[in-house]
């Protein structure tokens, strides 16, 4: 069996020479459920929008990157089909980016923009199949009822399983989840931790998830990788996640809600920017 993520001699340096990954080495095997941890600037988001090739590494080096078997990006250079690799790849961000406008069934049909045609997209035509295909999303994430509503009018839980949905419709193969319940209360988190757990299990999704919160990535995911200054300092299972491994991922810290810097939202589609 094939990784679904691999990941070699990754480094980013931001301006003024600050180094914000530096991994060696890391393998995530298909139908897992990874929790990425790590104190804030620990480099878990750009982690995330480099295996989506929304950020590229530092050139010059070996660096490599690969997902579901196609090379994301190496030596820092993009790969050129990249748009088609992320046919594959759902990213649910922090802020759901969502068109609040559009009503929510709109939201998660352009999951599907990767295979209409532009005019088909263009004006929101999307075909019927399409359409049962959204509904069936958003029935699996329990919100099959809201298909009409405006995006803006959903609670944050809601709007963050409308983005689940739409990771869905697009036939994402692997789920990178970035803080995806930074925002939200205990029960909503906990409906979206299950809703990305039950993909996870039912349909064999490979999930990233990025948390604060290692409580709950010890009760959902199979997998813990620790990222500190940007190094992955723990990668096991959570039961073999100590006290003392904790105390050299946070250092002086203690694990908090508090958020990264967001995520920069991914453009919108062509028939949302008028």
């Amino acid at each position: 069996m094939h990784p679904a993520i691999v990941i070699e001699a990754l480094e980013k340096t931001f301006q003024g020479n600050r180094r914000v990954l530096d991994i060696a080495s890391l393998t995530v095997m298909p139908g897992e459920m990874v929790a990425i941890i790590g104190a804030s600037g620990s480099g878990k988001s750009t982690l995330l929008r480099h295996l989506s090739g929304l950020a590229r590494a530092d050139r010059g080096g070996t660096n490599r990157i690969v997902v579901n078997g196609r090379c994301v990006q190496q030596r820092g250079h993009i790969a050129r089909d990249v748009r088609q690799i992320r046919a594959g790849i759902g990213f649910v961000f922090q802020q759901f980016n969502l068109v609040g406008r559009l009503p929510v069934l709109t939201n998660v049909l352009a999951g599907a923009l990767s295979r209409l045609p532009l005019w088909r997209t263009l004006p929101g035509w999307f075909p019927e199949c399409e359409q049962e295909r959204a509904h069936q999303a958003l029935k699996r994430v329990g919100i099959e009822e809201l298909s009409q509503q405006r995006a803006s009018t959903l609670s944050g839980g809601q709007q963050q399983r409308a983005a689940i949905a739409r990771a869905l419709v697009q036939g994402a193969q692997v789920i990178l989840a970035d803080e995806p319940i930074a925002s939200l209360d205990p029960e909503s988190s906990r409906r979206v931790m299950q809703t990305l757990a039950d993909l996870n299990r039912q349909d064999g999704i490979t999930v990233l998830v990025s948390l604060h919160q290692v409580d709950v990535a010890m009760q959902f995911c199979r997998q813990i990788v620790a990222l500190r200054h940007g190094r992955v300092v723990f990668d096991g299972a959570p039961s073999e996640l100590t006290t003392g491994v904790l105390s050299e991922v946070y250092g002086s810290e203690l694990p908090s809600p508090e958020l990264e810097p967001a995520v920069t939202e991914a453009p919108l589609p062509a028939y949302a920017r008028a």
